[in-house]
């Protein structure tokens, strides 16, 4: 741990050590702190994504985008002064996961799992499918871990939903209080291959 990246993320790494050394706000933050953050730039950036899609102009992704980086960057300067993981580490991880996960991409020469010759050619749905038996089978309890809490209310009903289609359960019968209607059109969101989530967001923009 400790070694600098190399380039423009090089810099920013080397900005925020200089800044978590000599600025007492930075220095003062936590993991726990630096939550309201994440969840602000993270929304932020979902905005900028729906202005794109409206205006054609993405610069404002940009920006967004690097303040979330600023997020990961801050909380991996964290860890890295308590010795548990660096940058580097988080990079490293997630690319694993990356190969590991994209048999049909990567095979086991490239770090990718062991595959079947059936996963050249497969559909977007299919490597969804092979993505999601390769977590279960890295993770075994993943299925039934709480879904986040924090996440919003049509997200994490399409998750639920996804979880329960995955193990074979039925879904649940319509009833007659607002949140099984609501929850019966994610259902029939997700029988559509509509996310609900974006859905409703782009009718409420409209609204403005």
């Amino acid at each position: 741990m400790g070694e600098a990246p190399e380039g423009a993320v090089a810099e920013l790494v080397a900005v925020m050590r200089r800044l978590r050394a000599e600025c007492p706000w930075k220095q003062e933050q936590t993991h726990r702190s630096l939550v309201r953050y994440l969840l602000e730039e993270t929304y932020e950036t979902v905005d900028a994504i729906d202005a794109g899609e409206l205006s054609g102009d993405w610069s404002h992704l940009a920006e967004e985008l690097g303040d979330v980086l600023l997020q990961v960057v801050f909380h991996a300067a964290i860890a890295e002064e308590r010795g548990e993981f660096d940058l580097d580490d988080v990079a490293r991880g997630i690319t694993a996961k990356m190969r590991r996960r994209n048999p049909h991409v990567f095979g086991a020469a490239e770090g990718g799992a062991d595959a079947d010759a059936g996963t050249e050619g497969l559909s977007a749905a299919e490597v969804d499918a092979l993505w999601q038996r390769m977590k279960a089978a890295e993770k075994p309890g993943a299925m039934a871990s709480p879904l986040p809490s924090g996440l919003p209310a049509l997200l994490y009903a399409d998750k639920a939903l996804a979880r329960r289609e995955r193990a074979g359960s039925a879904l649940p019968d319509a009833g007659p209080g607002i949140g099984e209607r609501l929850l019966a059109l994610v259902a029939e969101a997700r029988a559509a291959g509509v996310d609900p989530e974006e859905a409703l967001r782009d009718v409420v923009r409209g609204l403005d």
